[in-house]
């Protein structure tokens, strides 16, 4: 039988996502009680080419809760790419563990990973995708607006987090609106495959540079940072594109009455959100950031189902 990995959200299903994030709740309810133990006598490893506070945490938890053993091995550790080849930490780590969830910075890496071994590879960020960020979105607009079909808008950069909650929209048919400076979008090839998934399942992708008309009809407005890690270099420059771009209460304003919002984390507080915003009960990024662990457990018990 194929193994499963999970590196974007594409090579899932409608339905898989679905059955994802149904579990996913059904382990957030019943934590401590309903426990399914589908790492017992298992180890998974964590390579991180970037910092993290959230994904380094919760998919330690995520193991230790599934009845595995976490190791975490900074970048420094294992060298991948310098001190021995992205295909040789996989041959390896295939022998010796179960699981290798991997953060890095270029996804050829995390493909290269996943294709040198016959264990499960899930993708904990890379500069393509976020896929268990847009999953964990996923779960939290299931608790705070059940069933319906939404419009979603993403306000920034159309980078890693924007492109996979694109592809989370059009796998289960919500409208998905980004907006930003010319020459931020989300990458057009990405856009093109979400716009042909939207003909079966019902949603819709439109991209805009107009902020305002935006979120007119939102009823979930997103943002993240203007500069992503690797992009330090760029912070001066992207503050004054995004100038206009700050999701604030005068823009939530436009959005509809009931409008929530979110944001991956962290966030740079008054750069691409402001802290009334961010604080608010409209806000459900923390709630988000909370639904990473039981996503990220949803995930691991699929891949060994």
């Amino acid at each position: 039988m194929k193994k499963k990995d999970l590196l974007t959200l594409f090579e899932y299903s409608a339905e898989e996502i679905g059955g994802i994030l149904d579990l996913a709740a059904k382990l957030k309810e019943g934590r401590g009680v309903y426990e399914l133990k589908a790492l017992e006598g298992k180890t998974g490893v964590l390579i991180f080419e970037k910092p993290s506070l959230r994904t380094r945490v919760s998919f330690e938890t995520a193991i230790y809760e599934l009845g595995g053993h976490p190791i975490n091995l900074p970048q420094e550790s294992v060298g991948m790419g310098k001190r021995e080849s992205v295909e040789d930490v996989a041959r390896n780590l295939d022998r010796i563990v179960h699981l290798i969830v991997a953060r890095t910075f270029a996804h050829d890496t995390l493909t290269r990973l996943a294709t040198s071994c016959s264990i499960p590879v899930i993708n904990a960020l890379t500069d393509l995708a976020h896929p268990c960020q847009a999953l964990a979105f996923g779960q939290t607009l299931q608790e705070v607006r059940p069933g319906e079909k939404l419009n979603i808008t993403f306000v920034g950069d159309g980078n890693n987090v924007c492109s996979s909650i694109m592809v989370l929209c059009a796998k289960l048919g919500h409208r998905f609106t980004h907006t930003g400076p010319k020459g931020y979008e989300p990458r057009a090839d990405l856009v093109s495959k979400c716009k042909e998934i939207c003909a079966t399942s019902g949603g819709d992708i439109s991209l805009t540079t107009d902020p305002n008309a935006a979120v007119k009809a939102a009823d979930v407005v997103y943002t993240d940072v203007w500069a992503s890690m690797g992009q330090e270099a760029e912070t001066e420059k992207r503050k004054q594109d995004f100038r206009g771009y700050q999701v604030n209460a005068e823009l939530m304003a436009k959005a509809q009455s009931d409008a929530i919002v979110s944001h991956c984390l962290p966030a740079h507080r008054g750069e691409e959100i402001t802290s009334e915003v961010l604080d608010s009960k409209a806000c459900v990024a923390y709630a988000e950031a909370e639904n990473r662990l039981h996503v990220q457990k949803a995930v691991i018990v699929h891949l060994f189902s």
